[in-house]
């Protein structure tokens, strides 16, 4: 396929990628004045000079402003799109469960997640807290730490499984916060837009992406220390629902996304057309 890309490349106006595996594919056509190209990178930036070609040259698109941050040498970023949701994908829920109000935890169980500081949170403001997450083999030995902390909680965590996409709109939508009390530079972080597509606030803490995706006070509360969290659950159960989706609405929604990279690709074609 991606000699199809190399033969024919003169025949497109733009070729976007999207996946680090292109990168050596791309370096060649922006070598060869080809055609106009871009490159959405997802991952860190910190070991992409290992590659074995000059990416300051490759015209990087990042997916958060804080992503840029993490980068080595000097690369060629020439905007940031933020990833974006069909507005009507998740249904907005305006009254989470009331018979048992619950936070909800969903993510990968992984240290950099923190679940065990979810729990924690949870236990000492003493709501329900349903963790949906997904069991990696490569950290079996985390999740036994995490399985015996939400067996000394059993009448406060309650573990679920994996949560499929099917799952998830009621899963967020029915919480009366998602807490993601993550401990790394997250680049984006798309579980937070979805909880705010549902109404759900987000109670998240300031790593990373965080400060660009969530309005503090608005679609959710960021905060950083286990006590902090702790207030924060409490504050959220005054927040609007129908501001925390409208701030969704604003900013995250698949419309968004292409507005921002149709604006990087008139830049871009500008530029090669001089």
């Amino acid at each position: 396929m991606f000699d199809q890309v190399r033969k024919n490349a003169t025949k497109f106006d733009i070729l976007h990628f999207h996946t680090d595996a292109h990168f050596e594919l791309v370096d060649e056509i922006v070598k060869d004045n080809k055609a106009a190209c871009v490159v959405t990178v997802h991952g860190h930036m910190e070991w992409y000079p290992t590659l074995g070609f000059d990416h300051n040259k490759l015209p990087l698109i990042t997916i958060s402003d804080d992503q840029r941050l993490h980068s080595s040498g000097n690369p060629n970023y020439i905007g940031t799109a933020y990833h974006g949701l069909p507005k009507d994908h998740y249904k907005f829920i305006e009254k989470p469960n009331s018979e048992k109000p619950y936070l909800a935890f969903l993510g990968r169980m992984v240290p950099e997640k923190r679940p065990e500081w979810a729990i924690e949170i949870a236990v000492k403001t003493g709501y329900h807290l349903k963790m949906g997450a997904k069991i990696l083999e490569s950290y079996n030995d985390y999740w036994e730490k995490i399985k015996k902390l939400i067996e000394k909680h059993k009448d406060i965590v309650e573990f679920v499984g994996e949560v499929n996409e099917k799952q998830k709109n009621d899963f967020l939508g029915k919480a009366f916060a998602f807490l993601n009390p993550i401990d790394w530079a997250e680049q984006f972080g798309y579980v937070m837009i979805e909880s705010m597509a549902c109404g759900t606030p987000v109670i998240t803490r300031r790593m990373g992406s965080v400060p660009e995706i969530i309005e503090d006070g608005v679609s959710g509360i960021i905060f950083e220390t286990i006590d902090e969290g702790v207030k924060a659950v409490k504050k959220s159960l005054k927040m609007s629902r129908k501001a925390v989706r409208e701030a969704f609405l604003r900013r995250f929604t698949i419309e968004h996304n292409a507005d921002q990279i149709e604006k990087i690709y008139n830049e871009r074609l500008k530029l090669r057309n001089g």
